[in-house]
Protein backbone atom coordinates (compact mmCIF):
# COMPACT_ATOMS: atom_id res chain seq x y z
CA UNK A 1 0.00 0.00 0.00
CA UNK A 2 2.04 3.23 -1.03
CA UNK A 3 0.85 5.57 1.49
CA UNK A 4 0.83 2.78 4.56
CA UNK A 5 3.98 4.61 6.60
CA UNK A 6 4.87 0.98 7.53
CA UNK A 7 5.18 -0.48 4.21
CA UNK A 8 7.64 3.12 2.92
CA UNK A 9 9.42 1.56 5.83
CA UNK A 10 10.19 -1.89 4.56
CA UNK A 11 10.62 -0.28 0.83
CA UNK A 12 13.34 1.76 2.57
CA UNK A 13 11.60 4.95 1.40
CA UNK A 14 11.70 5.79 5.20
CA UNK A 15 15.06 5.40 7.17
CA UNK A 16 14.72 3.17 10.51
CA UNK A 17 16.61 1.32 12.63
CA UNK A 18 16.38 -2.10 11.90
CA UNK A 19 16.64 -4.86 14.87
CA UNK A 20 15.62 -7.62 12.35
CA UNK A 21 14.74 -8.34 8.82
CA UNK A 22 14.13 -11.47 7.01
CA UNK A 23 12.04 -12.16 4.04
CA UNK A 24 8.80 -11.66 5.58
CA UNK A 25 9.08 -9.78 8.73
CA UNK A 26 10.37 -6.55 9.50
CA UNK A 27 11.53 -4.99 13.54
CA UNK A 28 12.40 -1.66 14.03
CA UNK A 29 12.81 0.69 16.90
CA UNK A 30 9.99 2.35 17.69
CA UNK A 31 10.78 6.35 17.25
CA UNK A 32 8.87 7.17 20.40
CA UNK A 33 9.85 4.33 22.49
CA UNK A 34 7.22 3.73 25.55
CA UNK A 35 10.49 1.27 27.59
CA UNK A 36 14.05 1.16 27.25
CA UNK A 37 13.73 -1.70 24.58
CA UNK A 38 10.93 -0.98 21.89
CA UNK A 39 11.25 -2.61 18.81
CA UNK A 40 8.11 -2.79 16.63
CA UNK A 41 7.35 -5.94 14.19
CA UNK A 42 5.62 -6.75 11.00
CA UNK A 43 4.66 -8.66 8.42
CA UNK A 44 6.24 -6.50 5.11
CA UNK A 45 2.98 -7.94 3.56
CA UNK A 46 0.36 -5.33 4.07
CA UNK A 47 -2.23 -6.97 6.28
CA UNK A 48 -4.30 -3.97 8.24
CA UNK A 49 -5.02 -5.30 11.35
CA UNK A 50 -5.92 -8.92 13.16
CA UNK A 51 -9.03 -8.44 11.99
CA UNK A 52 -7.61 -8.80 8.25
CA UNK A 53 -5.80 -12.54 9.06
CA UNK A 54 -7.13 -15.04 6.60
CA UNK A 55 -6.10 -19.07 6.81
CA UNK A 56 -3.41 -18.42 4.28
CA UNK A 57 -1.53 -16.59 6.88
CA UNK A 58 -1.05 -19.22 9.05
CA UNK A 59 2.66 -19.77 8.41
CA UNK A 60 3.63 -15.77 8.42
CA UNK A 61 1.53 -15.33 11.73
CA UNK A 62 3.47 -18.64 12.83
CA UNK A 63 6.98 -17.53 11.72
CA UNK A 64 6.33 -13.93 13.49
CA UNK A 65 5.20 -15.76 16.94
CA UNK A 66 8.22 -17.64 16.64
CA UNK A 67 10.29 -14.94 15.81
CA UNK A 68 8.92 -12.70 19.08
CA UNK A 69 11.38 -14.78 21.25
CA UNK A 70 14.13 -15.06 19.40
CA UNK A 71 14.26 -11.07 18.84
CA UNK A 72 13.65 -10.78 22.42
CA UNK A 73 17.04 -12.96 23.05
CA UNK A 74 18.87 -10.86 20.39
CA UNK A 75 17.29 -7.67 22.22
CA UNK A 76 18.74 -9.33 25.62
CA UNK A 77 15.49 -9.26 27.17
CA UNK A 78 14.49 -12.61 26.75
CA UNK A 79 15.59 -13.42 30.42
CA UNK A 80 14.34 -10.54 32.78
CA UNK A 81 10.99 -10.40 30.87
CA UNK A 82 9.35 -8.58 27.96
CA UNK A 83 6.08 -7.38 26.86
CA UNK A 84 4.11 -8.07 23.53
CA UNK A 85 1.12 -6.11 22.73
CA UNK A 86 -0.87 -6.06 19.72
CA UNK A 87 -3.63 -3.17 19.18
CA UNK A 88 -6.67 -3.79 16.50
CA UNK A 89 -8.70 -0.78 15.41
CA UNK A 90 -8.95 2.82 16.21
CA UNK A 91 -10.49 2.83 19.68
CA UNK A 92 -7.69 0.37 20.59
CA UNK A 93 -4.72 3.03 20.38
CA UNK A 94 -3.55 1.47 16.42
CA UNK A 95 -2.18 4.67 14.69
CA UNK A 96 -0.91 2.94 11.79
CA UNK A 97 -3.29 0.60 9.81
CA UNK A 98 -0.53 -2.29 9.13
CA UNK A 99 -0.74 -4.92 11.70
CA UNK A 100 2.36 -4.63 13.77
CA UNK A 101 3.54 -6.51 17.06
CA UNK A 102 5.06 -4.09 19.80
CA UNK A 103 7.81 -5.59 21.93
CA UNK A 104 8.94 -3.69 24.95
CA UNK A 105 11.22 -4.47 27.79
CA UNK A 106 14.16 -3.49 29.86
CA UNK A 107 12.74 -2.54 32.59
CA UNK A 108 9.82 -3.38 35.02
CA UNK A 109 6.73 -2.43 32.61
CA UNK A 110 3.80 -2.36 35.53
CA UNK A 111 0.32 -2.93 34.98
CA UNK A 112 -0.88 -0.62 32.48
CA UNK A 113 1.61 0.86 29.86
CA UNK A 114 -0.44 4.15 28.32
CA UNK A 115 -4.02 5.50 29.24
Amino acid sequence: MENCLFCRIVNKEIPSRIAYEDDLLLGFYDIEPKAPVHVLLIPKAHIESLNDLAVDHSILMGHLTLTIAELAEKLGIKESGYRVIVNCGEDSGQEVAHLHYHILGGEKLGDIIAR
